[in-house]
């Protein structure tokens, strides 16, 4: 069962919405494609500086050549691999030096339903660069957040739904499947981003966290992943069912500069079961909001890190 957790008082919110971001910055991981592209070209089209954090340096030039020509701030390039924790580390020293403040971090990037792989860091590929890297990322960019009392922005999935989450088999060593292994880093998304947003508040932090999911919009995400039958289901119901990329991308510009967003809240399209629709409250799993499982996921996610940060 899935209920919504905040009211937040708008039932279609749109990026006309956006206030002047000019002299704001935003850190945006993928922003070379799908959600994350779109994302920072409406960002940007407002003013803001973006910093593209991106793993393959040559489509992220790409990329960045292009927003150039719609946003009216600053763009600028970060590699950044989520699946390689010292890339992680390397990519934050980086961003460091672009600036002081991060009005916005918006851990973006994501794979999906991959066949079963390890990162360097031996974690499973999809918890690795869906989670603990942007973990990690987040606990490292923290302060550069809270001098621009900022917000980290997580994105999730509609697919979180799916089960509870499994932390005695958290690398789905034990029974690997690419669906469940996907539901399962998305759902820790989720879960991080409660727990993140409860931990700022205790903390007396001015940064807040906001969760968002996309619905279903046509991303490279489900061409780039699955594999075989998975990979001709997805590029066909792309063709029938999925949004546009603006479409997916307001729930994540909404969290990150909306003036309408409220913190620890969680938006998304809310119609088709959630699949699109107008942006406003969405939905989250009762597995979702299990609080002492959201304390030991960020233990966990600590020690498999190396980072202890908000304790």
């Amino acid at each position: 069962m899935a209920k919504k957790i905040n009211q937040s008082g708008f039932s279609d919110w749109k990026p006309v919405q956006l206030p002047d971001l000019n002299g704001k910055t935003y850190v945006i991981t993928g922003a070379n494609s799908g959600i994350g592209f779109a994302a920072a070209r409406l960002l940007g089209a407002r003013g803001a500086n973006i910093i593209m954090a991106c793993r393959s340096t040559a489509k992220g030039k790409s990329a960045l050549s292009q927003l150039k020509e719609s946003c009216t701030g600053d763009v600028q390039l970060v590699q950044l691999d989520l699946s390689d924790l010292s890339s992680v580390r390397k990519a934050a020293d980086d961003i460091k030096t672009r600036g002081d403040k991060i009005d916005g971090l918006i851990n973006n990037a994501g794979i999906m339903m991959t066949p079963q792989e390890k990162t360097l860091d031996g974690f499973d590929l999809q918890m690795g660069a869906n989670h603990l890297g942007h973990f990690l990322l987040t606990g490292l960019l923290l302060e550069r957040v809270e001098a621009a009392s900022g917000r980290i922005v997580v994105l999730s999935s509609i697919a979180h739904k799916g089960r509870a989450l499994d932390l005695e088999d958290f690398m789905s060593d034990q029974n690997y499947s690419p669906t469940r292994a996907y539901t399962q880093s998305k759902l820790a998304n989720l879960m991080f981003a409660f727990e993140l947003d409860r931990r700022l508040q205790a903390a007396g932090s001015n940064a807040i966290c906001i969760a968002c999911h996309p619905g279903y919009t046509d991303t490279n995400l489900q061409s780039t992943g699955p594999t075989g039958f998975l990979k001709v289901f997805w590029s066909t119901m792309n063709k029938l069912a999925a949004q546009d990329l603006d479409a997916g991308a307001t729930p994540t510009v909404l969290a990150a500069a909306g003036s309408e967003a409220k913190r620890g809240s969680y938006y998304g399209p809310g119609r088709f079961g959630d699949t699109r629709g107008p942006v406003s409250d969405a939905s989250v799993s009762e597995h979702a909001l299990d609080k002492e499982k959201q304390k030991r996921l960020w233990e966990m996610s600590e020690q498999l890190v190396g980072l202890n940060w908000l304790t």
